[in-house]
C-alpha cells in the first residue's frame, strides 16, 4: 500500500470515529485512544487469544448484543432481527451464514466505531448509576475490557483496595491478557496499575467520556484533509491536492502523530495550503 493510501485509510478511520463521537456525545478522544490501544487503527486487526477482531476488538458475545441493541439505527436492521438470546442468556444467530456476515461486520470501520460509541454511551450510563460520579474514559475502556458486570467489580474493589492483585479477581481475563495483568519479571499487577495503565495508554481520552463540546480537535482537522483524495485542487504555488495529502500524512504520522497534530494550528504555509483544500472542498 502507498503512503498515500495508507493516510486516505486512516482519514476515513479518523473520520468514522468522529461521526460516531459526534451522534452518540462519546468523545471523539477516546474512542481514537480506545481504537488505537484495541488495533492501533487497523480496522481488520484479529486476535491471537480470543475471538476479538476489528477497529475496536469486539468478541463474539459482545458484538453480537451491541448489533442485537443498536443495529436497526444504523440501518442494519436484518442483523438485529437475526439475533437472539438464549435461555442460558448467550446470543445466538440460527444460521451460520447469517451470523458469519453479520460478525465480519466488525472489520467495516465506520459500522466498529458506531457500535464502539453506541456501547461505550451505554456503559456510561450504567457505570454512573452504579458509582454515582461521572465516568471517566478509562471507566469506559474497562467496561469494554471486562463486560459492565466486571467493570463495576473492578471499580468497586479498585475504591476500596487499589492494592489488589488484578488477577486474582479477574483470573480468565489474565490469561488471555497477561501483559495487562503481569509485570515483566512475573510479578502481578494490582488494580490500580491495571487502571492507571490503561489511562496512560488512552492519553487524552482517559478523562471526561462525555463530548466536551471543544472546537473542531486538530486530528479530525487533519482527517478531514487526508479524505480529500478526490480532490483537484491546484494551490497557487503548483502544490497539489497529492502535494498536500502527504504532506497531512508525513505531519500525523512519520514526524511523531499527537505532537505535530497541534502545529497544524499555527499560520504555517504547510497550514494555510491544507486550509486553502478544505476551502475549495467546502465551496469556499
Amino acid at each position: 500500500m502507498t503512503v498515500n493510501a495508507i493516510a486516505s485509510n486512516a482519514g476515513r478511520i479518523q473520520s468514522a470515529i468522529q461521526r460516531a463521537a459526534a451522534r452518540t456525545g462519546i468523545d471523539f478522544d477516546y474512542l481514537l485512544g480506545q481504537a488505537k490501544v484495541e488495533s492501533g487503527l487497523n480496522a481488520t486487526a484479529s486476535a491471537a487469544t480470543s475471538s476479538a477482531r476489528g477497529l475496536y476488538q469486539f468478541v463474539e458475545q459482545s458484538w453480537l448484543s451491541v448489533m442485537k441493541q443498536h443495529g436497526g439505527e444504523y440501518g442494519l436492521g436484518w442483523a438485529a432481527d437475526a439475533i437472539s438470546r438464549n435461555a442460558s442468556g448467550r446470543m445466538t444467530v440460527s444460521d451460520s451464514a447469517t451470523k458469519q456476515a453479520i460478525l465480519a461486520l466488525r472489520n467495516n470501520p465506520e459500522i466498529a466505531s458506531a457500535m464502539a460509541a453506541e456501547h461505550a454511551s451505554d456503559n456510561k450510563d450504567a457505570l454512573e448509576s452504579a458509582t454515582g460520579r461521572q465516568a471517566t474514559g478509562t471507566d469506559l475502556y474497562m467496561a469494554h475490557f471486562l463486560g459492565l458486570g466486571g467493570a463495576r467489580r473492578f471499580l468497586a474493589n479498585m475504591q476500596s483496595n487499589p492494592g489488589t492483585s488484578a488477577a486474582g479477581l479477574f483470573p480468565a481475563a489474565a490469561r488471555a491478557n497477561r501483559g495487562v495483568f503481569y509485570n515483566s519479571d512475573g510479578s502481578a499487577r494490582s488494580l490500580s496499575d491495571v487502571y492507571q495503565r490503561f489511562a496512560a495508554k488512552l492519553g487524552d481520552g482517559a478523562g471526561n467520556a462525555g463530548n466536551t463540546g471543544n472546537s473542531l480537535p486538530a486530528v479530525q482537522f487533519a482527517a478531514q484533509a487526508l479524505d480529500m483524495d478526490g480532490a483537484t485542487v491546484v494551490t497557487g504555488a503548483n502544490q497539489s491536492a497529492t502535494d498536500a495529502l502527504s504532506w497531512a500524512s508525513a505531519a500525523l504520522g512519520a514526524r511523531g502523530g499527537q505532537a505535530q497534530a497541534a502545529s497544524l494550528l499555527r499560520p504555517t504555509p504547510d497550514t494555510a495550503r491544507l486550509a486553502y483544500m478544505m476551502l475549495a472542498r467546502m465551496g469556499g
